[in-house]
């Protein structure tokens, strides 16, 4: 009888550490993320996502206001979800909506080929919300930190492999609100952000400023596209400064109106020579211009204030100017640490020139060193023609 109690016990003892063993080994290898106390109100989303992640699960969301994803917590957006930012009055510029990763937060964006993320307004207009922005703890040459022009969020710092998340098919609409004519969005932010995050498959289609723009970091972007045809006017597709060293790859942009640049690229523009000086890698890619432009700088790519960079496979069509190269730091690295292989040339009326810091009459700094051609580039991979990446989530191009 004492042998047959033993037995029972000790079988019983065993299927009690089994399960133990099992509910533990179960709860090791969750990975879910946090609940968030942030309450989502489909019709008026707006506030500080303080921690924990938040998902947006499908159909449309109004953006009443600013939506700040802070440190620690995680905004994820599934495919096919709308966010729609309401107007905003003329007198409430306080009041713009946009939306901001904090240095520490993250953003996940699961957009698809067939149902990507669509972040737009009500105000069908250029310029009528704020975009997205991204900050994150990568180096930048305007100091070891510094705070975001246009959310005042801090960005910058020595993380390089920084992660501010992930981003795929996307689609920015009307964005490039201006507080002043010196103080506007852009399409899509990147402020210090790392090279830990991922942007691939991104559109920022009729902003009225710049369509994607770096402060310096270390993020990669691949298949990016920019369209400005509006009569309102935009300013440059791609624009990069502060010290941007990253690659991208596949890139197009359009724009039929008389705005500005297909790429504007500086360094630093209070110090030339600031480090680390922006030296991207771009491989690709395709920009469409018109010779009109309000400022008179119809420039498939404007290389100033110090930056280096590197391209290859590159298209230019319709600009007034191929390549402008300004200052004498820019213009000391052509042909070495400032270079474009494989160029193709469509109806571009001067394909490159140079202009020093202090120009000396009668003279022109040499620049023919900067390009190589090739009458067979593809740039985006269709030449100037719309490239196959972007058929079924891209719009009006």
């Amino acid at each position: 009888m004492k042998k047959t109690i033993s037995t029972i016990f000790g079988l019983a003892a065993i299927t009690l550490a089994t399960l133990t063993t099992s509910c533990s080994s179960d709860d090791n290898n969750k990975t879910e993320e946090p609940k968030s106390d942030f309450v989502v109100v489909r019709e008026n989303l707006q506030g500080e996502i303080k921690s924990g992640e938040v998902i947006l699960e499908s159909g449309t969301y109004k953006l009443t206001g600013k939506l700040i994803v802070s440190n620690t917590a995680k905004l994820t957006i599934k495919p096919g979800v709308i966010i729609q930012a309401t107007a905003v009055a003329k007198d409430k510029i306080e009041e713009v909506r946009y939306i901001a990763v904090a240095q520490g937060g993250k953003i996940d964006v699961q957009g698809t080929a067939t149902s990507p993320v669509i972040m737009t307004s009500e105000v069908q207009t250029p310029g009528a919300w704020g975009g997205l922005v991204l900050c994150g703890k990568a180096h930048i040459n305007k100091g070891t930190t510094a705070q975001a022009e246009v959310s005042n969020l801090t960005y910058g710092g020595v993380e390089d492999n920084d992660n501010s998340g992930s981003i795929k098919y996307l689609r920015i609409e009307y964005p490039g609100f201006a507080y002043s004519s010196s103080k506007e969005f852009n399409g899509l932010s990147l402020f210090g952000v790392g090279k830990g995050t991922i942007i691939d498959y991104v559109q920022v289609y009729e902003s009225s400023d710049d369509g994607f723009e770096w402060f310096g970091g270390t993020v990669d972007a691949k298949h990016l596209v920019v369209s400005n045809k509006a009569a309102e006017l935009g300013d440059d597709l791609f624009d990069w400064t502060e010290g941007w060293i990253g690659n991208g790859e596949n890139w197009y942009g359009i724009r039929t109106n008389a705005g500005n640049r297909g790429i504007e690229a500086d360094n630093n523009s209070d110090n030339h020579k600031a480090t680390p000086i922006s030296f991207p890698n771009i491989k690709n890619i395709t920009l469409i211009g018109t010779a009109a432009s309000t400022n008179g700088e119809s420039q498939g790519l404007k290389l100033r204030v110090g930056t280096k960079g590197k391209l290859d496979n590159v298209v230019l069509k319709g600009w007034a100017t191929g390549f402008d190269v300004q200052h004498d730091e820019s213009i000391s690295y052509v042909g070495t640490d400032l270079l474009a292989t494989n160029v193709k040339f469509e109806d571009v009326g001067v394909k490159a020139k140079g202009t020093a810091t202090t120009p000396i009459v009668g003279t022109t700094p040499d620049v023919t060193k900067l390009f190589t051609e090739s009458t067979t580039a593809t740039g985006a991979g269709n030449g100037s023609g719309v490239p196959t990446w972007a058929a079924g989530w891209t719009k009006g191009l």
